[in-house]
């Protein structure tokens, strides 16, 4: 049981700061300058003809 008990104490101080900071990294990489036009163009694959 201390296994167990070691790690949800990890997982909930370390890993819920891992967590909050990987999605404040994906919220600044969707709503960076640039972004859009980088969107337009990865949308518009599926409807290139090669």
């Amino acid at each position: 049981m201390e296994v167990y008990t070691a790690l949800r104490h990890f997982a909930d101080s370390w890993g819920l700061l891992g967590m909050t900071l990987f999605f404040l990294g994906v919220v600044m990489f969707t709503l960076r300058p640039g972004a859009k036009s980088h969107a337009n163009e990865a949308a518009q694959i599926p409807l290139k003809e090669d």
